[in-house]
Protein backbone atom coordinates (compact mmCIF):
# COMPACT_ATOMS: atom_id res chain seq x y z
CA UNK A 1 0.00 0.00 0.00
CA UNK A 2 2.61 2.27 0.54
CA UNK A 3 3.83 1.94 -3.49
CA UNK A 4 -0.03 3.59 -4.09
CA UNK A 5 0.76 6.15 -1.59
CA UNK A 6 4.12 7.00 -2.99
CA UNK A 7 2.58 7.16 -6.66
CA UNK A 8 -0.32 8.96 -5.72
CA UNK A 9 1.74 11.98 -4.37
CA UNK A 10 3.84 11.58 -7.54
CA UNK A 11 1.09 11.79 -9.87
CA UNK A 12 -0.83 14.60 -7.74
CA UNK A 13 2.56 16.66 -7.88
CA UNK A 14 2.60 16.71 -11.58
CA UNK A 15 -1.01 17.44 -11.54
CA UNK A 16 -0.65 20.25 -9.36
CA UNK A 17 2.57 21.65 -11.01
CA UNK A 18 0.63 22.13 -14.53
CA UNK A 19 -2.38 23.61 -12.47
CA UNK A 20 -0.07 25.87 -10.94
CA UNK A 21 1.70 26.57 -14.48
CA UNK A 22 -0.86 26.80 -16.90
CA UNK A 23 -2.80 29.82 -15.74
CA UNK A 24 0.39 32.10 -15.29
CA UNK A 25 0.56 30.68 -19.20
CA UNK A 26 -2.39 32.11 -19.45
CA UNK A 27 -1.33 35.78 -18.08
CA UNK A 28 1.71 35.81 -20.67
CA UNK A 29 -0.30 35.03 -23.63
CA UNK A 30 -3.23 37.68 -22.97
CA UNK A 31 -0.02 39.83 -22.47
CA UNK A 32 1.79 38.64 -25.33
CA UNK A 33 1.35 41.18 -28.74
CA UNK A 34 3.23 39.06 -31.77
CA UNK A 35 1.52 36.19 -33.40
CA UNK A 36 4.76 34.37 -33.45
CA UNK A 37 4.36 34.70 -29.24
CA UNK A 38 0.67 33.41 -29.81
CA UNK A 39 1.22 30.83 -31.52
CA UNK A 40 4.05 29.64 -29.18
CA UNK A 41 1.69 29.98 -26.09
CA UNK A 42 -0.84 27.90 -27.76
CA UNK A 43 1.57 24.89 -28.58
CA UNK A 44 2.82 25.15 -24.49
CA UNK A 45 -0.82 25.32 -23.36
CA UNK A 46 -2.28 22.49 -25.35
CA UNK A 47 1.23 20.21 -24.00
CA UNK A 48 0.89 20.96 -20.62
CA UNK A 49 -2.72 20.35 -20.26
CA UNK A 50 -2.53 17.19 -21.54
CA UNK A 51 0.63 16.36 -19.33
CA UNK A 52 -1.15 17.70 -16.01
CA UNK A 53 -4.07 15.15 -17.55
CA UNK A 54 -2.38 12.40 -17.50
CA UNK A 55 -1.31 13.52 -14.01
CA UNK A 56 -4.49 13.60 -12.98
CA UNK A 57 -5.93 10.91 -14.31
CA UNK A 58 -2.88 8.46 -12.75
CA UNK A 59 -3.67 10.72 -9.12
CA UNK A 60 -7.61 9.45 -9.82
CA UNK A 61 -6.48 5.86 -10.54
CA UNK A 62 -4.23 5.46 -7.31
CA UNK A 63 -6.46 7.48 -5.05
CA UNK A 64 -9.62 5.51 -5.84
CA UNK A 65 -7.21 2.24 -5.28
CA UNK A 66 -6.16 3.41 -2.21
CA UNK A 67 -9.72 4.48 -1.37
CA UNK A 68 -10.55 1.12 -2.06
CA UNK A 69 -8.08 -0.55 -0.08
CA UNK A 70 -8.11 1.40 3.32
CA UNK A 71 -10.97 3.66 3.05
CA UNK A 72 -14.01 1.61 2.01
CA UNK A 73 -17.01 2.58 2.52
CA UNK A 74 -16.27 6.27 2.80
CA UNK A 75 -17.28 7.64 6.42
CA UNK A 76 -14.82 9.62 7.84
CA UNK A 77 -15.83 13.03 7.75
CA UNK A 78 -12.02 14.49 6.85
CA UNK A 79 -12.61 11.97 4.13
CA UNK A 80 -16.03 13.38 2.70
CA UNK A 81 -15.11 16.68 2.41
CA UNK A 82 -11.44 16.09 0.53
CA UNK A 83 -13.54 14.09 -1.33
CA UNK A 84 -15.47 17.26 -2.37
CA UNK A 85 -12.60 19.63 -3.11
CA UNK A 86 -10.76 17.17 -5.19
CA UNK A 87 -14.25 17.10 -7.36
CA UNK A 88 -13.60 20.91 -7.14
CA UNK A 89 -10.05 20.73 -8.12
CA UNK A 90 -11.57 18.21 -11.25
CA UNK A 91 -14.31 20.88 -12.36
CA UNK A 92 -11.47 23.52 -12.23
CA UNK A 93 -8.54 20.91 -14.75
CA UNK A 94 -12.01 21.10 -16.81
CA UNK A 95 -12.41 24.70 -16.68
CA UNK A 96 -8.41 24.99 -17.48
CA UNK A 97 -8.94 22.74 -20.73
CA UNK A 98 -11.89 25.05 -21.82
CA UNK A 99 -9.91 27.94 -21.87
CA UNK A 100 -6.56 26.26 -23.51
CA UNK A 101 -9.54 25.71 -26.16
CA UNK A 102 -10.81 29.07 -26.24
CA UNK A 103 -6.69 30.39 -26.83
CA UNK A 104 -6.16 28.11 -29.39
CA UNK A 105 -9.25 29.35 -31.29
CA UNK A 106 -8.44 33.27 -30.34
CA UNK A 107 -11.76 33.47 -28.16
CA UNK A 108 -10.32 34.36 -24.76
CA UNK A 109 -12.48 36.66 -22.85
CA UNK A 110 -10.36 37.59 -19.95
CA UNK A 111 -7.63 39.98 -18.62
CA UNK A 112 -4.25 38.99 -17.05
CA UNK A 113 -5.53 40.39 -13.71
CA UNK A 114 -8.77 37.61 -13.89
CA UNK A 115 -5.75 34.50 -14.64
CA UNK A 116 -3.54 36.13 -11.63
CA UNK A 117 -6.75 35.55 -9.50
CA UNK A 118 -8.10 32.23 -11.48
CA UNK A 119 -4.49 30.71 -10.75
CA UNK A 120 -4.85 30.99 -6.50
CA UNK A 121 -7.67 28.68 -6.75
CA UNK A 122 -5.56 25.11 -6.59
CA UNK A 123 -3.54 26.26 -4.08
CA UNK A 124 -6.16 26.86 -1.93
CA UNK A 125 -7.17 23.53 -2.64
CA UNK A 126 -4.36 22.02 -2.13
CA UNK A 127 -3.56 23.71 1.16
CA UNK A 128 -7.48 22.46 2.23
CA UNK A 129 -6.47 18.86 0.75
CA UNK A 130 -3.29 18.37 2.28
CA UNK A 131 -3.87 19.52 5.99
CA UNK A 132 -7.33 17.21 5.93
CA UNK A 133 -5.29 14.54 4.69
CA UNK A 134 -2.31 14.77 6.86
CA UNK A 135 -4.48 16.12 10.16
CA UNK A 136 -7.64 14.61 9.57
CA UNK A 137 -8.97 16.68 11.70
CA UNK A 138 -13.58 16.23 11.34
Amino acid sequence: MLWLKALHIIFMVTWFAGLFYLPRLFVYHVDCSDTAGHERFRIMERKLFAIMTIGAVLTAVFGVWLLAGWHWPVTERWLQIKLVLIAMLIIYHILCGRLVQRFATGQNRHSAVFYRWFNEIPAILLVAIVLLAVLRPV
